[in-house]
């Protein structure tokens, strides 16, 4: 299959499912890319006894809010292939304007079920097993794709809904400040949480960015630091990629420098986010660590 579509599109595979990426800045020759790749797809599952299932088969035209939408009629065998808003991908609900506010909704009712369930075995249970429950049911469905979505303004929605938590997992009242909460119970508010994942990516990925050392050979504090790529859309700038570079740069140059020695890296960098309690991207960059 890779052969067949090589050309025209970049083949993602996963178990069963099968992905297309299909780029080009001229409309008409977009979707004729995309006709090519389908009938060529479909011949390969013909000439090796499979078929397209037509009912699960869709695209997705990415593009920034206010652009036009391609007015584009693709059919096969008589078939219409219908034109996604959104689609789920390894378990993220990916939308055309990659604003993750499906993928946000999604997460916030699969925490109805943790939140009503810590507030029914709170008076039975102490702080530390409390503690245990949230990780295991309210802080692994909040990490899956956050570093994709933890930046959008949608994700209020699931800040809010963990305050409530710790509210309850605390028998503190509402009108009380969850920042010393969060501190007492070594938990990450959303966005810090955020920054935390996005940090760990780019350690993890050193070899996607390029350093300032690496532009100009002169001696300067600033030489670990990423050099930022030059970037327009605010949906890149808002992307993990763009944001990281960021994030990595505002870090004191003690921890910057741990960058090499990843579990080094990971415990400061949570020493220092569960010491400040961040609640948000501008606060992290308007803060003086150094």
């Amino acid at each position: 299959m890779p052969i067949v579509t090589a050309e025209n599109a970049k083949l993602v595979l996963y178990a069963d499912d099968t992905s297309f990426v299909i780029t080009n800045p001229s409309p008409i020759e977009f979707v004729d890319k995309l006709n090519k790749v389908f009938t060529n797809v479909n011949e390969w599952f013909k000439n090796n006894l499979l078929f397209l299932n037509f009912n699960k088969t869709t695209y997705l035209q990415f593009r920034i809010k206010n652009s036009q939408k391609l007015s584009s009629n693709i059919k096969l065998l008589n078939n219409q292939i219908t034109n996604s808003t959104n689609t789920k991908f390894l378990c993220l609900t990916v939308e055309e304007t990659l604003s993750w506010k499906c993928h946000i909704n999604k997460t916030l009712s699969r925490l109805s079920s943790p939140y009503y369930a810590i507030k029914v075995i709170t008076p039975l249970m102490s702080e530390d097993i409390l503690n245990m429950i949230y990780y295991l049911y309210v802080h692994s469905k909040i990490i899956y794709g956050i570093i994709f979505g933890g930046n959008s303004p949608h994700s209020t929605d699931i800040f809010n809904i963990q305050k409530r938590i710790i509210w309850i997992m605390t028998k503190s009242r509402s009108t009380d400040s969850c920042r010393q909460l969060f501190k007492r119970l070594e938990i990450l508010p959303l966005q810090s949480q955020y920054i935390y994942s996005v940090l760990l990516f780019v350690v993890k990925n050193k070899n996607l960015y390029t350093t300032n050392q690496e532009i100009h050979n002169v001696t300067t504090r600033s030489n670990i630091n990423l050099h930022p790529p030059v970037c327009n859309l605010t949906v890149s700038q808002k992307g993990a990629y763009y944001s990281g570079i960021k994030l990595f740069n505002h870090l004191p140059l003690k921890i910057k420098s741990l960058s090499n020695k990843k579990k080094l890296f990971k415990t400061s960098l949570k020493r220092l986010l569960n010491l400040h309690s961040i609640y948000s991207v501008e606060e992290y960059l308007e803060y003086s660590f150094n």
